[in-house]
């Protein structure tokens, strides 16, 4: 299988989507943030200085989802019909769950809007709470599922 993202030269280039059906398409991204327990018990007891940090990576993690293409080099800018970031608590990590979700109807997949999101929402966990806690550990982020468009359905196993 060839790399869509390189011409028949090896340059790399923006994948020409403009003959792809539009379809309704989704992709959801897992990851977690690992910290000590005194820090998720800062974060689960609403006592972080700077505020509420679930609700502040929530919110990150959608900004994001909605400027992945001014990240990635060769993604295309998107639709976004939605996007959702879940943000659970975890007491035996301990540490923070993350969910993205995206949904799009266009020519293109949103995994790396889904991506984005996962991983900026983790970055903002750590940014609000890096003043008690450097050593937290942001890890495990895949696709877990992606539908829509010619390649159809993948779920992680």
């Amino acid at each position: 299988m060839a790399l869509t993202h390189f011409d028949g030269d090896g340059h790399a280039h923006m994948v020409d989507v403009s003959d792809k059906d539009i379809t309704a398409r989704i992709a959801t991204a897992e990851n977690h943030i690992k910290m000590h327990r005194e820090t998720f018990d800062i974060i689960t007891e609403g006592r972080a200085k700077k505020g509420d940090v679930l609700g502040v990576a929530r919110l990150a993690g959608i900004m994001a989802a909605k400027r992945t293409s001014d990240l990635i080099p060769l993604c295309h800018p998107l639709p976004i019909t939605k996007v959702s970031v879940d943000l659970t608590p975890d007491p035996e990590l301990p540490g923070i769950r993350i969910v993205a979700t995206v949904k799009t109807t266009g020519q293109t997949g949103v995994e790396m809007e889904a991506l984005t999101a996962a991983s900026v929402a983790a970055l903002t966990v750590y940014d609000m709470c890096k003043a008690v806690d450097k050593n937290m550990e942001i890890n495990g982020l895949h696709v877990t599922l992606k539908d829509g468009g010619k390649s159809g359905r993948y779920v992680a196993t």
